[in-house]
């Protein structure tokens, strides 16, 4: 096989990996915005809030909480500044609020890009929600015995409550997409790239030490620190093309994602939380180390799961169109 031959084999692998990742996201996402529209989310959020005074969170936290496991990160926090006055918000409510949607957040449309890869849908849910809450219970009991970051926000931003059309939104959900055409054939041929010239064993052997310590194997070193500090989107685009291939181990596929699902968008999604007032450290460097640690107590779990029930309940392997195939 000659380079151009290889090159166009690899272009329309990934545009049919893209294909895919728009038939995920844009009925979602149109689908989320109805609901968000008649109000269906307002209904569900009370029963939330007795959740929030868990974690000394008003009960307003609730709707927001619901609105970015839906909608996303952006969503959630506009909401709640909308609710909560600004001046009744301390440091410790809005980072420990910041750490549930940065675990829950787009759970619909990043769970879905999930379960093409091969992992159980629910099962990688249902650990997101979980870890999510845990980390927020861990600050949450730190912040209280300490007292730590009981002042006001003083925020380098305070977001808006999104009042545009529907017009506006088919318009920004056909820019972001194509954005992302963009940025996926640009990530798939940069580790290409690296990959010819060595550099990607380099990134491999320099990652590898952390991604050890959660169980994971090398080979899903770069497609993981691409969802890492990306987001799930981009490296689920790639974790898929890589599961296709056959060339990892189902069971590194999942937990790949599970890390993933701890641990991903770490540019973006921190700046954004921080903009609001959330602490820095506990954001960013709390929840990588909660990430490898609850990654690894899930590796060890696997380990004593029989090949059968992994198949059964755990994992799909997909048939090559987008779908899982029974195993």
């Amino acid at each position: 096989m000659t380079r151009l031959d290889y090159a166009v084999r690899r272009t329309a692998e990934m545009l049919r990996i893209y294909w895919m990742l728009v038939r995920i996201i844009v009925p979602i996402s149109i689908a989320t915005r109805f609901l968000s529209e008649i109000g269906a989310i307002d209904l569900v959020a009370p029963v939330l809030a007795p959740l929030m005074s868990l974690y000394g969170l008003p009960p307003e936290y609730a709707l927001g909480l619901l609105t970015g496991a839906l909608v996303g990160i952006w969503g959630g926090l506009a909401v709640v500044f909308t609710l909560v006055p600004v001046g009744s918000i301390t440091t410790a409510d809005v980072t420990i609020f910041s750490t549930m949607l940065l675990f829950i957040h787009a759970l619909p449309v990043e769970q879905r890009i999930v379960a093409r890869a091969g992992p159980s849908f629910t099962v990688t849910t249902l650990l997101r929600i979980a870890g999510g809450l845990a980390y927020a219970a861990v600050l949450h009991a730190v912040f209280t015995t300490t007292g730590w970051f009981a002042d006001p926000i003083d925020p380098a931003w305070v977001p808006v409550e999104d009042t545009a059309g529907w017009t506006s939104f088919l318009v920004d959900l056909g820019w972001g997409m194509l954005l992302m055409l963009a940025i996926l054939i640009g990530l798939s041929w940069g580790v290409e790239i690296l990959r010819l010239l060595g550099a990607m064993a380099w990134v491999n052997r320099a990652l590898a030490p952390l991604f050890r310590l959660a169980g994971l194997a090398p080979e899903a070193t770069h497609f993981t620190a691409v969802g890492l500090v990306l987001g799930l989107a981009f490296g689920g685009g790639l974790l898929i093309a890589e599961a296709r291939s056959g060339g990892i181990a189902p069971r590194q596929v999942f937990l790949a994602c599970v890390f993933m699902g701890f641990a991903h968008g770490l540019v973006e999604d921190t700046l954004v939380v921080m903009a609001v007032g959330a602490d820095f450290t506990s954001v960013l460097v709390g929840r990588l180390a909660f990430a490898i640690v609850a990654t690894a107590i899930v590796a060890t779990v696997l380990a004593g799961v029989s090949d059968r029930a992994f198949s059964r309940w755990l994992f799909r392997a997909d048939d090559g169109h987008g779908w899982p195939a029974r195993a």
